[in-house]
């Protein structure tokens, strides 16, 4: 299985292993607009079966250091005028159960996903916040790619968020790399 991981900065560039996956890697810089056009770009030179977001994220309802894997998206800059009628969510809900892999995640949830380093906290929804997700879940779902995202939480926003996460990429490195070692094939016997 061919698999695109993406991730928004070399700082954040985690070893991963897959098995049987043949894994490329592209970096899509910060924010929805980078992300969607490398992504994008990514997509037409490697034609993956599944595009793997993974990176750090913050919080406002989990504790630094926890894995989740999201499925559902959210665009929180589209969210404030979702009174327009426009849709601000994807959801990719049933991917990981469609991938030979099983994810030993006990934690799943939303990414909300916006063009701002959120360090206030405000009313979010969603378990996860990040620049990328969301951009790169719409992409894939208009190309009909399955996408999903393995965040490590690396702040809680409203304390001291920027600091935290550039202090944090180290373990963040680790903690993926450790989840990603343990992630094992559904049906290892045939």
């Amino acid at each position: 299985m061919k698999v695109l991981i993406t991730q928004a900065l070399p700082e954040e560039c985690t070893e991963i292993v897959l098995p049987d996956a043949e894994i490329r890697r592209v970096y899509t810089s910060i924010g929805k607009v980078m992300a969607s056009y490398r992504l994008s770009e990514a997509i037409f030179h490697y034609n993956p079966d599944i595009v793997l977001n993974v990176g750090t994220a913050g919080t406002l309802s989990h504790q630094v250091g926890d894995i989740i894997l999201c499925t559902e998206f959210i665009d929180r800059d589209m969210q404030r005028i979702k009174h327009l009628g426009i849709d601000y969510k994807v959801s990719m809900d049933t991917v990981p159960d469609k991938t030979p892999w099983n994810w030993n995640a006990s934690l799943r949830g939303i990414c909300n996903t916006g063009d701002s380093f959120v360090t206030e906290p405000e009313a979010l929804e969603g378990d996860a916040v990040d620049m990328e997700a969301y951009a790169q879940a719409l992409v894939c779902k208009e190309r009909n790619i399955p996408f999903m995202s393995v965040k490590y939480i690396t702040d809680i926003i409203g304390q001291n968020s920027v600091k935290h996460w550039q202090e944090k990429l180290a373990e963040a490195d680790k903690a993926l790399c450790h989840y990603f070692q343990s992630i094992t094939l559904k049906n290892k016997e045939l």
